[in-house]
């Protein structure tokens, strides 16, 4: 916080030279990069396709790539156009000196701020994801979600403290793991809750319906904190409220598959404090420069308040000046704050299905061929949970020609979805966070009159066809629903 932008500097220093005899360090030659402005002009700015060979390669066993300790570790994230998964390759480093750092750091920071806290005399009770052997070769690396990679790696100090036992917490049945998980914890101490607001809300459900309580103050009286990351938590804090003690404390924390980003320092404010010496090293593109085939980008010390920046991250597990695909907004300079702002594509990211616009529009047109629909406009935006119904994506479409069967297109949309997204296809799992999608068909000429009522007509202008928000949605059905009254 006092000395930011030596942090980095000297960060920056450290990961070029630790990596300059990997083959990727030689092809572009560290060992005489000596300014971030060299690395900038040398290094092209990358998105997953250009390290996918490398990381294909380190899953068979090759090492010293991308950087010099061995790779054994690969955390699944949501995909790209052309992979259903990516996957993120995670280093001792990353695990110890990014993720565990910054966990470490986030319970100082808590404590910091809430002196009579007693978290840790207790249970830390969160879920992950489960893991899986790299390929039939042999060697010793597994792809997994990343609390999965780290609940394997975690130090004896904090995994004594943390329920449930590992057997039931990498299951890979979701199903089954929320059910047999809530009945090993009811007993257990538990005063802090770590996780995405979608999963937790329904293991917290399931905890109160075991035991015949109304709240988990009732289950566990110390239940102090909850740590929530990965998504809005505004649709999810109302639920949380009514089901947990009244002087519940939430933290928010920007962790992902590549590192440990950012956390919430100040209780009474939303943005998050960037952590700059977790073996990270940032640059931020501007927005306007993202579709140039080289684009600018700027240091930390170079970065201005409430501008939206593209994240281009280089790390301690060698992803070199790689486009993550958020975006970020600085709140404050001294120290660093920011807001995620959003991707940098359009995206449903309600319960943590990262839907991208290139896997809807490829599962729609598969839809449409298969129905002998012909596709005009759509838009889609998430339905977030109610009190006894669960989430949803819900879609506006105007088509030239209608399917056959609606409820054949419906059902066709969603299983291609879940073909190409394996974040969307978790959540779907026998509707346990996910339901089907809700579809409406507009009549012809809604899209048209929501752009002529924003001024919008001609050009470049378009319906976002993917919002986090149901803003845009909203306003096209309310002009649907007026036509059809009409």
């Amino acid at each position: 916080m006092n000395n930011p932008c030596e942090v980095q500097l000297k960060l920056f220093h450290n990961l070029i030279d630790k990596a300059a005899n990997t083959e990727w360090g030689r092809k572009y030659e560290y060992s005489s990069i000596n300014t971030p402005e060299e690395y900038r002009q040398r290094v092209p700015v990358s998105n997953y396709e250009v390290f996918k060979h490398y990381i294909e390669r380190l899953q068979k066993g090759e090492q010293n790539l991308l950087w010099p300790s061995k790779i054994r570790w690969f955390a699944k994230s949501s995909g790209t156009t052309a992979n259903k998964s990516k996957f993120i390759p995670v280093s001792r480093e990353a695990i110890t000196d990014c993720h565990f750092k910054g966990g470490k750091d986030l319970l100082s920071i808590y404590y910091n701020n809430n002196p009579d806290a007693q978290l840790l005399g207790g249970k830390i009770l969160g879920l992950s994801g489960s893991l899986l052997p790299v390929g039939k070769n042999g060697n010793d690396s597994f792809n997994g979600d990343i609390s999965a990679v780290l609940l394997k790696n975690l130090p004896v100090w904090i995994s004594k403290n943390r329920v449930p036992h590992q057997s039931l917490a990498l299951l890979e049945d979701w199903e089954l793991k929320i059910e047999e998980v809530s009945k090993a914890v009811i007993n257990e101490d538990v005063r802090n809750i770590t996780g995405a607001p979608s999963w937790m809300l329904l293991m917290m459900k399931k905890v109160l319906e075991i035991s015949g309580k109304a709240n988990l103050s009732e289950v566990w009286p110390r239940l102090e904190l909850f740590i929530h990351g990965g998504m809005n938590f505004e649709p999810y804090r109302r639920q949380f409220e009514n089901i947990t003690p009244a002087n519940m404390n939430y933290m928010d924390a920007y962790n992902a598959s590549e590192g440990f980003f950012a956390v919430q320092d100040r209780p009474q404010y939303e943005d998050l404090l960037l952590f700059l010496d977790h073996g990270i090293y940032y640059e931020f593109v501007p927005l306007d420069e993202l579709n140039n085939e080289y684009p600018g980008s700027l240091t930390l010390d170079e970065v201005q308040k409430d501008i939206v920046y593209a994240l281009v991250i280089s790390t301690n597990a060698g992803l070199w000046r790689y486009l993550i695909g958020d975006t970020v907004r600085f709140t404050e300079i001294a120290p660093y704050r920011i807001k995620i702002a959003g991707r940098t594509k359009n995206f449903i990211n309600a319960v943590g299905e990262e839907l991208m616009i290139d896997n809807a529009e490829k599962a729609l047109s598969i839809a449409c061929e298969r129905t002998g629909a012909v596709l005009s406009e759509f838009t889609a935006a998430p339905v977030y949970f109610q009190e006894n119904e669960n989430a949803a994506h819900e879609w506006i479409i105007e088509f030239e020609k209608e399917p056959v069967d609606m409820k054949s297109f419906s059902q066709i949309l969603d299983t291609e979805l879940k073909k190409l997204n394996s974040d969307y296809e978790a959540k779907r799992y026998n509707n346990m966070i996910l339901r089907e999608p809700v579809i409406h068909s507009a009549p012809e000429g809604t899209f048209y009159l929501w752009l002529k009522s924003k001024g919008k007509l001609g050009g470049q202008n378009k319906v976002p066809r993917l919002s986090n928000n149901r803003n845009i949605l909203d306003e096209i059905a309310n002009i649907t629903n007026k036509r059809t009254e009409s």
